[in-house]
């Protein structure tokens, strides 16, 4: 078996940025850049230079910052285009024409003569500036595959150092991408990239398709992003080569353990949120509820775990509902340091599942409050308990709130600003425990109320995050809404804490 390294050439500055509803900041996009640098990526295409003067002070800031990756910008086969990468300091440029009929006929208004010229000429030019230069062929898997080899045959000659093959609109099969992919190097003799899109789903399996056939380089985005569907997904192609049997072993440069964070941290950024089923990544992706599926992680994780979680920088999780088993239930009840007798485990089980039949999800709120009716004693142990706190707002003046938090018997206090006094205080609370434990920070807020006229009682429900990836909920009910939200958030990091604690056998 012979290993290859696949070269990873990130374009989530790029491509990922033209997703619907994202746009960085210049500050935004070196603060990413450093963080895919962390992570390993062999290139980063920082942007497209020629369009914007922040997209020029970004991708000065990033070639200002001293990074190990390869830095690459986007040009179009025009000598403006080059010239504002050069003008940015790059040394490395991906420029393109698009050489299928449908765009050269309904968007360039060109000839296939007239594209080809227009691709020498880019390369030469590029080549005349002292840049390293990949070109790519826009839409080439649909693209008249006699007339694609043709182009890429003559920028080759041109002087190109790569040849990337894009799949603009998702159009291929990876049957098809292996095919054209070997018919770039058998006229190019070139490294080929691939750069594949997911309006079919086929985003990942084309790339690997493409490596399969000869390719030493994919463009990838983090967590996917990208227009429309999206593109393929560094975490889903790296971890398929990682992972996955193949007739050939295929390596990258990436630190694994740091893929987690890394899409935490852009999605934050790109203000774009992983669905939960997202493969990797997703929240969902190392959960488990089936009692069967449970019952089998627990005994040996690789019955429904393809791979460990930790490999990504995940932890697993188990949910109890109505699928749920004993096994799974109890262990998730020994995490907060609860042991039920058999009876006792029985009763608890047999309220989980009417709660799940009535369709109802059952978190550990739920679960932990179950366990204390039957037991009859709260056997919680409480790290962080508030002590006190204040808000203030009003028209006119921005909502500020004081807290102040008793944890493990040492006393607290913050203060922060928000858009509104519940979210000032939050915003408090996790300002303390970032000073006392990992990150822990809100994922989501929903607030319910359960009662009408007046005095009205609110429900709010919380979900904290830690930089671990556990995820916990919280529940609290009263008639105001900051102190029932500040309660629940504060159970919320209680919980997590303490399931950390008893997780590293500190308590």
């Amino acid at each position: 078996m012979k290993n290859t390294n696949i070269r990873i050439f990130d374009t989530t500055l790029r491509d990922g940025e033209q997703s619907p509803g994202v746009s960085l900041s210049p500050e935004k996009k070196l603060n990413i850049a450093k963080k895919l640098d962390q992570l390993g990526v062999d290139a980063i295409e920082t942007g497209f230079p020629v369009i914007s003067d922040g997209e020029k002070e970004g991708v000065k800031l990033i070639v200002g910052e001293g990074l190990k990756a390869e830095l690459c910008g986007l040009a179009r086969t025009n000598k403006k285009d080059i010239d504002a990468a050069v003008d940015c300091g790059l040394n490395y440029i991906h420029t393109f024409i698009a050489t299928s009929d449908i765009h050269l006929e309904h968007k360039l208004k060109m000839t296939r003569d007239e594209a080809l010229e227009k691709a020498i000429e880019a390369v030469e030019y590029g080549k005349s500036r002292g840049l390293q230069v990949e070109f790519s062929a826009e839409d080439a898997t649909r693209t008249d595959r006699e007339f694609l080899k043709k182009v890429f045959g003559a920028v080759a000659n041109a002087g190109a150092d790569r040849i990337d093959i894009p799949d603009t609109v998702g159009y291929s099969t990876p049957q098809y991408i292996g095919e054209i992919t070997k018919d770039a190097i058998e006229v190019s003799k070139l490294p080929i990239s691939v750069h594949c899109h997911n309006d079919f789903g086929l985003a990942v399996a084309n790339a690997i398709s493409g490596v399969q056939a000869g390719a030493s380089c994919a463009h990838v985005t983090i967590n996917g992003i990208g227009e429309r569907a999206g593109n393929a997904s560094l975490e889903e192609f790296v971890m398929a080569l990682h992972s996955l049997e193949f007739e050939n072993k295929w390596e990258t440069n990436i630190n694994t353990k740091l893929i987690y964070e890394t899409s935490r941290y852009i999605s934050k950024l790109a203000g774009m949120s992983v669905q939960p089923n997202k493969a990797i990544v997703g929240e969902n992706a190392f959960g488990h509820e089936s009692g069967i599926h449970t019952h089998g992680v627990l005994n040996n994780p690789l019955t429904y775990e393809p791979i460990s979680p930790e490999i990504v920088g995940r932890t697993r999780w188990l949910q109890v509902g109505k699928h749920a088993g004993i096994h799974g239930m109890n262990a998730m009840l020994k995490e907060y340091g609860i042991e039920p007798n058999e009876d006792q485990t029985k009763q608890i089980l047999d309220k989980v599942k009417a709660l799940g039949d009535q369709g109802k999800q059952v978190t550990e709120v739920e679960l932990l409050s179950m366990a204390n009716e039957v037991i009859g004693e709260n056997k919680l142990k409480r790290i962080v308990q508030l002590a006190g706190f204040s808000v203030s707002t009003g028209v006119g003046t921005m909502p500020y709130a004081f807290v102040k938090l008793n944890v493990d018997g040492q006393e607290f206090s913050a203060t922060d600003y928000g858009v509104g006094p519940v979210d000032a205080a939050l915003n408090a609370i996790q300002k303390i425990t970032s000073q006392v434990t990992d990150e822990v920070r809100l994922k989501e807020y929903k607030l319910d109320s359960i009662s009408g006229g007046a005095n009205a009682l609110c429900e709010v429900t919380v979900k904290v995050e830690d930089a671990r990836g556990n995820i916990i909920s919280s529940k609290s009910v009263g008639e105001d809404i900051v102190t029932t939200s500040v309660q629940a958030m504060v159970d919320g990091i209680n919980r997590i804490m303490l399931k950390n604690l008893l997780k590293e056998k500190k308590i």
